[in-house]
């Protein structure tokens, strides 16, 4: 496949749009369960890297087309044909949760392997009623080299375990029992309300979010850094513009005018 050919499928298999201070990612390869190809993982990298470096986007939503999948993880097919699914960096810092700018999961459906390590790189998750979420690769002589061994950062290490070394699902309704989501909503109603917490964390100040977001990621793996990093944006922080604007703005009773600075 040519260069401009992959360039048209990257556009068809993943759609963005701009709501605002929002960026809305969408897998759309609803007849494939919105699989991971190159092409989509291309094209979130993108998306990323559009998303971090517009100073006016200020959170990133994450979903996919349909009612089947949010994401059912590495499209089989793809790989068996060669298709390199290893990822591109802006991909795999998305994966890690590395990413800079707040990013919202919004699992229209169920998120099975790679497409649960996807959500596992996102700050929030919302669900539908009736995801699933199931790391199988163990079924399949495997293991989830994608980051999803290391989702007891996220939930308790039992359920990890459970969920890693069974290979079972669990559906949303546990999922927020043990914090893997943050609502369970109607899958009808998954992107707004994903849109309704993308807009509360875009009207805060970039610099205080950016802040919660590295120092809460890094604290759950590595308490020691995260209290050098805190040393780092307390100085960043505190002295800012927006430390000012935001006193200034409670005190005059007035929305603050964030400048990220």
């Amino acid at each position: 496949m040519s260069e401009v050919d992959d360039t048209v499928a990257q556009r068809r298999e993943l759609v963005t749009e701009r709501r605002g201070e929002v960026l809305v990612v969408r897998i759309n390869r609803p007849e494939a369960r919105n699989a991971l190809t190159a092409n989509v993982m291309r094209g979130i990298g993108s998306a990323i890297v559009e998303a971090e470096s517009d100073a006016g986007i200020r959170a990133v939503i994450l979903t996919g087309t349909g009612d089947r999948a949010f994401c059912a993880g590495m499209d089989l097919r793809a790989f068996a044909k060669g298709q390199d699914l290893s990822g591109n960096e802006d991909f795999l810092r998305l994966t890690r949760g590395e990413v800079t700018v707040p990013v919202i999961g919004a699992a229209n459906g169920s998120a099975v392997g790679g497409g649960l390590e996807l959500l596992l790189g996102c700050d929030l998750i919302i669900a539908a009623a009736d995801a699933k979420f199931a790391l199988p690769e163990v079924k399949r002589g495997l293991f989830p080299g994608g980051g999803g061994t290391f989702i007891g950062t996220r939930i308790p290490l039992s359920v990890a375990l459970e969920m890693t070394m069974t290979g079972e699902p669990i559906d949303a309704a546990r999922g927020y029992e043990v914090g893997l989501v943050n609502a369970v909503v109607p899958a009808a109603d998954v992107l707004a309300t994903a849109i309704q917490y993308a807009e509360r964390i875009a009207a805060n100040a970039p610099l205080g979010v950016a802040a919660c977001k590295e120092l809460g990621r890094l604290a759950a793996t590595d308490l020691d850094r995260a209290r050098e990093r805190e040393s780092h944006w307390q100085k960043v922080v505190f002295t800012s513009a927006d430390a000012k604007e935001g006193a200034v703005a409670f005190m005059e009773k007035r929305a603050p005018a964030w400048q990220g600075r």
